[in-house]
């Protein structure tokens, strides 16, 4: 069974959530303490082994190309003004893992963004990454995924447990679990009322998908507003073989909802060992009652 070598971030969306935030900067550049959104998931890929990324882009993304660039003006001028801890890590971040870039012209939806990386992820296994999703865990949430694709061989989507009042928010499956932190998916349903979810058992944005794939979105109908959905075509990859699904170990936080995105902030501060001790005293004096 071959690894997985190569990951696909959709980083093409408008980042409506957070308007008027994201109205002339990508949401996935913004930041979470001192790093970029997009950063913590490039680590995530990084650390699990992952050897390239390939990045979907989208008209005003450009900020997000210039973050993992070299910066010779900015490494010229810290190097000159002695401040080497912050120059090994800008340096580190333009040396985290090789990128190539694909545009989506039109916000087309999920699958169609991933179908744009076709031609740079090629016929291999690959997986698909989400910005918005950070998950906090000891052993990379993608890397977890890594291990059951490679002892099971099917591919692989993320689940967690979610409340059941807030299944319409998320892509829900139907399933059978058939071993520790295992899924066997039976059937996927977008967004469902609570009433009619088959589940609480959500979708998160991690995927190990085969290069099939990318012909079935090829084929796969739009649907309204003439966006190409990453789950309905995980539907007819789900009717041709067994897909697994992965209650993943660690914490995850929906950075693309601004509530989500505050948790997140507060929680990476306090586990800061510069920020941390004054962070948490800070927030111990607020009368949160008032």
């Amino acid at each position: 069974m071959s690894g997985i070598r190569v990951a696909v971030f959709p980083a093409a969306g408008l980042g409506t959530r957070f308007l008027p935030a994201t109205k002339a900067q990508p949401k996935e550049m913004l930041p979470l303490v001192d790093r970029p959104l997009i950063q913590y998931v490039v680590e995530e890929a990084r650390d699990a082994g992952i050897a390239r990324i390939v990045i979907v882009t989208g008209r005003g993304k450009n900020a997000i190309e210039d973050h993992f660039d070299t910066s010779f003006e900015l490494e010229k001028m810290l190097e000159e003004k002695g401040k080497n801890g912050l120059l090994d890590e800008i340096r580190e971040v333009s040396e985290l893992i090789p990128v190539a870039y694909v545009r989506q012209k039109q916000a087309l939806g999920l699958g169609h963004a991933v179908l744009q990386a076709r031609d740079l992820v090629g016929r291999e296994p690959f997986a698909v990454m989400l910005g918005d999703d950070i998950v906090d865990a000891d052993e990379p949430c993608i890397g977890q995924m890594m291990r059951l694709y490679e002892r099971r061989g099917n591919p692989v989507i993320a689940l967690q447990e979610v409340p059941r009042e807030e299944t319409r928010q998320y892509g829900i499956v139907d399933g059978e679990k058939i071993e520790d932190r295992v899924v066997a998916i039976r059937d996927m349903v977008e967004k469902p009322a609570p009433d009619k979810a088959p589940s609480n058992l959500a979708i998160i944005g991690r995927y190990l998908l085969p290069p099939e794939i990318f012909d079935i979105l090829e084929q796969t109908a739009p649907e309204v507003g003439g966006e190409i959905q990453l789950t309905s075509a995980l539907k007819t990859l789900l009717s041709r073989g067994p897909i697994d699904g992965y209650l993943f170990e660690g914490k995850r936080y929906d950075a693309g909802d601004k509530l989500g995105f505050l948790k997140a902030t507060v929680e990476f501060a306090l586990k800061r060992k510069d920020l941390g001790g004054p962070f948490r005293t800070y927030l111990k004096g607020l009368k949160l009652d008032s």
